[in-house]
């Protein structure tokens, strides 16, 4: 399923996910396809299957399942049972709130760790900007970054320890 078929109005999303994906792939060089995309290696790494539900309740893994490449900042599922009682299950009901969370945890390209210290924000497939600091650890929008550089055929993935819920 498409995000467009998920979403009612959503396919100019759909369509820039993909153009995002596409040129960001053309930039990328390095084939890393034999390796599983980003869904799948975050559901085996096994600690962020409320990250794939939620994924799947947007319909965003098909697209996530895409060429790529894509920078996930993820957050585990301990990050999201750190969520206000309720909000999770808000957004599940809201798929259009819930694909804007999701994609503001998203940026087109695969940024290794030795690049993100070295950034000051990036820009979301969502819209947004996440603004990063390295000076004690990192932090990506205040969510501490706890692992980096897990590699996926489409992209990369770094686990931070909260949800960056984008302001409205």
């Amino acid at each position: 399923m498409k995000l467009a078929d998920c979403i009612p109005g959503k396919a100019a999303l759909a369509g820039a996910l993909l153009a995002l994906a596409v040129t960001a792939q053309a930039q990328a060089g390095a084939d890393k396809s034999s390796l599983p995309d980003v869904v799948d290696t975050a559901v085996a790494a096994g600690n962020f299957m409320t990250l794939a539900t939620a994924l799947q309740a947007a319909c965003l893994d098909e697209t996530l399942k895409g060429p790529g490449p894509f920078t996930v900042f993820a957050p585990s599922d301990e990050s999201f049972a750190k969520l206000p009682v309720g909000t999770l299950e808000a957004l599940l009901k809201d798929k259009q709130r819930l694909s804007a969370v999701l994609t503001n945890h998203v940026v087109p390209g695969r940024i290794m760790a030795a690049d993100v210290v070295k950034m000051t924000a990036a820009k979301t497939v969502q819209g947004g900007r996440l603004t990063i600091r390295a000076d004690s650890g990192v932090t990506v929008d205040g969510a501490k970054v706890v692992k980096t550089d897990i590699q996926a055929g489409n992209g990369v993935i770094h686990v931070i320890d909260a949800v960056l819920i984008p302001r409205q």
